[in-house]
This record gives C-alpha cells, sequence and structure tokens, in this order.
C-alpha cells in the first residue's frame, strides 16, 4: 500500500498530525471497527483543502469523522484515510449579539455551554446529544421537539468543482433542512464550520431547560452502554422505538449487540460487540418490523466502508 507512504509523507512535509492504524473502535459511539489506515487531524481549513487535494489527486479513499456518535465503521477497519475533524477544528466565537459562528469539529455539548454563557437560548434541545457540529447540521439533528433547522443561518463546506477543491456556503432553504436530512446528506461536500441566529435569555433559564433535558435523556436513554443514538428513523405516522417495543424485541441479541431493554430505540454494545453483529441485529429488527407492521424502518446509524 505504497499510497500510505505517500500520505504519510505529505503530512510531515505539510505540517499535518497524522497517526497510522488508528483503532475506530476508540473513536465512535459504538466503540466497533477495526483500524484505519491513516488517521489525519486537519487544524484548519488550509489543512483540510490540502488533504482533500492530495486525496483526490492520489485517488485515496477518504472520509470525514467528527465526534464518531451515529456511525459504524467495519470490524476490518478503513482502507484509506481518515479526516477526523474535532477538537483542533472547534473554534467557537460570538457574532452580534444573537449569532454564534462555530467550526464543525465543536462538541454540541461544548457549543450548548458557549450559548448558555452568552445568555443565547435555542440550542438548549442539543444539549447531551454526543456529537459534532458538522454531524448535526449534516443531519439536521434533533430532539424534544427542536432541530439544528430552527437555528442554523448558513453553513460553509468545501466542495470538489472538477479536479480542485473550493470553499462554498448554503444558508436558509438552500440547506435543504427536513428530517434528519440536509443539503450535505449523501454527499461528498465537507462542512467546516455554521453560523447559528439565536435568543437572548437570561443564562439561569437556559442551564435550567438544559439541565432538565439532560435528566430525561439520563431517565430514558441507556447511556451507560455505548451506542450511536436512535439506531433508526421516526417512520411516517409511527415511532420506531414503540414499534421495535411492540414487536418484542427488546433484550433480543446478536453476539454482544443488543437492542437496550430500557429503550427499544438503541442498539447498545453490552461488550466485545462488533459490526457484523450490529447490522445482524438492525436486519433482524428491520425484517420483523416490517413483517408485523408494516412499516420499513430506515437506519439513522451510517456505515462506513
Amino acid at each position: 500500500m505504497s499510497y500510505i507512504h505517500h500520505a504519510q509523507q505529505f503530512c510531515h512535509e505539510h505540517g499535518i498530525a497524522y497517526s497510522m492504524d488508528v483503532p475506530l473502535s476508540s473513536k465512535t459511539g459504538f466503540q466497533v471497527g477495526g483500524p484505519a489506515d491513516i488517521f489525519t487531524e486537519p487544524e484548519n481549513e488550509a489543512q483540510l483543502l490540502l488533504l482533500l487535494s492530495f486525496f483526490s489527486l492520489e485517488k485515496i479513499k477518504w472520509c470525514i469523522l467528527g465526534k464518531g456518535s451515529n456511525v459504524l465503521f467495519s470490524d476490518e477497519g478503513y482502507r484509506g484515510a481518515v479526516l477526523h475533524l474535532g477538537d483542533k477544528f472547534a473554534e467557537i466565537t460570538l457574532i452580534g449579539e444573537t449569532e454564534i459562528s462555530c467550526q464543525s469539529g465543536a462538541a454540541l455539548s461544548s457549543l450548548c455551554g458557549f450559548a448558555q454563557k452568552h445568555g443565547l437560548s435555542g440550542l438548549e434541545f442539543a444539549y447531551g446529544i454526543p456529537g459534532s457540529l458538522g454531524g448535526a447540521v449534516y443531519m439536521n439533528a434533533g430532539a424534544y421537539g427542536g432541530e439544528m433547522k430552527d437555528v442554523l443561518v448558513c453553513a460553509d463546506h468545501i466542495a470538489p468543482i472538477g479536479d480542485k477543491w473550493e470553499r462554498g456556503t448554503f444558508c436558509g432553504d438552500g440547506l435543504g433542512l427536513s428530517y434528519r436530512h440536509s443539503a450535505y446528506t449523501d454527499t461528498k461536500l465537507v462542512i467546516t464550520g455554521a453560523r447559528l441566529r439565536l435568543k437572548k435569555a437570561p443564562p439561569a433559564e437556559i442551564r435550567l431547560a438544559m439541565e432538565d433535558f439532560m435528566s430525561r435523556r439520563r431517565a430514558k436513554q441507556p447511556l451507560d452502554f455505548p451506542s450511536a443514538g436512535s439506531t433508526f428513523k421516526r417512520p411516517e405516522g409511527a415511532y420506531a422505538s414503540a414499534l421495535i417495543d411492540k414487536c418484542g424485541l427488546k433484550g433480543r441479541k446478536i453476539g454482544g449487540a443488543m437492542v437496550s431493554e430500557k429503550h427499544a430505540g438503541f442498539v447498545v454494545n453490552t461488550g466485545g460487540a462488533t459490526c457484523a453483529d450490529i447490522l445482524q441485529l438492525m436486519e433482524i429488527i428491520r425484517a420483523e418490523v416490517f413483517e408485523k407492521t408494516g412499516f420499513n424502518l430506515e437506519p439513522e446509524v451510517r456505515v462506513i466502508t
């Protein structure tokens, strides 16, 4: 795999942090996944552009990874380059009185804390979602009646234009936001940041709302086990967790993967689960729910191969 040596050399020459054979189980919410051939950590858009251009030119397979809270990698790992947008790509700044600019690698928990500190309301629903801003924009993340579309003004990205990569921005309707979907979903556009518009409110009130949502999560969700959050999207006219529960699937296990006994909407890793275990269990859930209820569940978890 000569491309690995070339990628190492390129990163070294351009001062881009990288590691080899990084176990992806250490980078994902499910704690599942084999090693990535090369794991890069760009610190800014310039480094990100360099990497994307190089990987495209060298025809090296690549993927973007944020907090890894909603993804599943195979047991064999990832034969290519992972571009990790995490704590090194996570600047958050206040713009005027009610807007926030945030890089895509910032944790939602950090973003919510920043908003609360500055007396800005509207992101309380996201407190406790274990993802990054980029992932939240990508899938229009939501909870407890709130969604990113309620606060998102614009999102910045890097897009492939012919043989080059160029900066771009989507705003308003151009973001294509709907239930667990955006203009970025299933594309090769790389989200680099976003601008959010919030409303002024007393910080103490915002903190109370955040703590209320967090206490609800602790009471209802199996946070004591590794998972990727809700395994399936909500089908129109029903709730995935209720359908799964109705079919008697709580506690169903394949290897180390199990349908949570606390919340049927979660597949959890009870210890030693493999990607194959999780995918097999997800297929059993999908098939049984369809057979018994007529609803076809669509995965919310992104499988990266």
